[in-house]
């Protein structure tokens, strides 16, 4: 059924209902603009939040509730990506789209009603012809039926001559034959008109017109729900993301990453002993019979005036090169991170000077590609560096050897520095006689921690979570397992261990429970 036809020649409501329709197009456009809007606003204020709570590039977090939250905060960076991404999704299939339909929707809709206007013109033009016609045939037909009553009266008439009768018969039958013609340009034109107004009344131009408008808004309608759609499974990624950055917290971890950056080294202090004033003896005296054992106050000692001098802000800057001001543990991993850091410029100057070398030999043999004297300055330069950071890396390996510093990275250091004096003997980077003196210092350390590792176990323990054991000197352990103690902890937060296989190594003193520790005052149960 047509809508034309239903409506027959309302065209003024047609065209009211048409622009309805087109301006129900551009109000959804206004609406999918203002919520991409919306998204990129939501966005931009994710992003400068998350960049807000960033740290500084190149930082490192150790701590797992630290690193959760940077972790949060790119997830954070992420989701507001996904929101930017359904803004401009929803401006390019939804806006854009439907605006260059919108625009080719107005000019067909003139197109059709100006056409139908034209129709509806001519429509109205033919029907007049069509009612000139008629009434033409009526009129002509009229004077027919008079003429023939006329020749009819004439002939029954006796006083008419018969001239007088022949005349009105002829006239009836003009008369009849105009009217003949008048009844057949009637019908024409009726057939004409009929023919006119069902072309009118049954186009249906504008109703498949609108039709189609409303199958495309209907599809945008689907779009502005599928284009989030198609980002969920991203987002959910993101949620699920900062969850997990929730689960991998783990505080105990935590507590031994904070514990292993501040240990100072020293031993606990021991009980306070009880001293009997009563009996007469003096406090000078208890102190010096009771023999407690020192504890961090008492070790600290001479520099205890010092240690509170580096809260103080007006206080002077302490010569830390040695690290001297430092505890025992700090000083000892910081003066084995200076030993590794001066070890790595050591190979660069090696592996330079041994290019330098390779280059000079090419440019002996091949005076065309270079003169030899030209990399003199280069390789002097070379071997001073060298030999400054030799004296560097024995001042600080001897400084760890006071401090108590493991055998197996004073090994490390040397076995590495050897390796790289003997590579090329003759290079400006061979080892020198200093570096074979330092060598027995340090072999002679070695030695005293092998007749360590022989000693026998002086207790037992039972491990009460598993330990990976990767870093340096440490040995792996299974929650249960239970080893042999070698040595106990010291204060650092270690303690070395010995499996029946007599794998040794260090672990953490929190990760096991000491079941026996004999010590020269007999035996401790913990």
């Amino acid at each position: 059924l047509s809508l034309d036809f239903v409506l027959q020649d309302q065209y003024d409501i047609i065209d009211k209902h048409t622009q309805s329709g087109l301006d129900l197009v551009e109000k959804y456009v206004k609406f999918v603009k203002e919520r991409t809007e919306i998204e990129q606003n939501y966005a931009k204020q994710l992003r400068n939040l998350s960049k807000k709570y960033s740290p500084k590039r190149g930082s490192k977090e150790e701590f797992s509730n630290h690193q959760a939250f940077l972790d949060i905060l790119n997830e954070v960076n992420d989701y507001a990506g996904q929101r930017e991404l359904i803004a401009e999704n929803m401006m390019i299939n939804i806006c854009i789209e439907l605006t260059k339909y919108l625009q080719e929707l107005k000019q067909e809709r003139k197109m059709h009603l100006s056409e139908a206007k034209k129709a509806q013109q001519y429509l109205e033009g033919t029907y007049k012809q069509l009612d000139n016609s008629k009434k033409r045939f009526e009129r002509e037909w009229r004077e027919a039926e008079k003429a023939a009553q006329y020749a009819e009266k004439t002939d029954q008439d006796l006083n008419a001559t018969k001239a007088d009768v022949e005349k009105a018969k002829q006239q009836a039958h003009m008369r009849t034959h105009i009217a003949e013609e008048c009844k057949n340009d009637y019908a024409s034109q009726l057939q004409k008109y009929n023919k006119e107004q069902n072309q009118f009344y049954f186009t249906d131009m504008l109703q498949d017109m609108d039709e189609r408008r409303i199958k495309k808004l209907a599809q945008g309608y689907v779009l502005f729900a599928d284009t989030e759609r198609h980002v969920m499974p991203i987002i959910g990624k993101c949620l699920e993301g900062i969850a997990r950055a929730g689960t991998n917290v783990n505080e105990r971890n935590d507590s031994v990453v904070l514990i292993e950056q501040h240990k100072s080294g020293f031993e606990r202090p021991g009980d306070l002993e009880f001293e009997d004033y009563s009996q007469g003896i003096n406090r000078a005296s208890s102190d010096s019979s009771l023999g407690t054992p020192k504890g961090p106050l008492e070790l600290l000692g001479k520099n205890k005036n010092k240690t509170f001098r580096l809260f103080n802000k007006k206080s002077k800057p302490v010569d830390s090169e040695g690290f001297t001001h430092l505890p025992p543990e700090q000083r000892r991993k910081r003066l084995q991170q200076k030993i590794d850091d001066i070890s790595k410029e050591l190979q660069k100057e090696i592996d330079q000077s041994e290019a330098l070398g390779k280059m000079k030999d090419v440019y002996e043999k091949n005076p065309q590609m270079g003169d030899p004297a030209s990399l003199a300055p280069q390789i002097t330069q070379t071997a001073q560096n060298m030999e400054r950071l030799r004296g560097e890396l024995n001042k600080y390996e001897s400084w760890l050897a006071e401090a108590g510093g493991r055998g197996d990275s004073i090994r490390y250091s040397t076995h590495s520095l050897n390796n790289n004096g003997a590579h090329n003997p003759n290079s400006p980077g061979a080892i020198s006689d200093d570096t074979d003196s330092s060598q027995a210092i340090y072999t002679e350390f070695d030695d005293e921690f092998e007749e360590e590792e022989l000693a026998a176990p002086i207790g037992q323990c039972t491990a009460l979570y598993n330990f990976p054991g990767s870093s340096e000197g440490t040995i792996s352990m299974q929650e249960g397992e239970v080893l042999f103690v070698v040595e106990e902890d010291k204060g650092d937060g270690w303690t070395r261990v010995r499996r029946n296989n007599g794998d040794e190594g260090y672990i953490p003193t929190s990760y096991a429970t000491i079941t026996e520790i004999t010590t020269s005052r007999g035996s401790l149960i913990y």
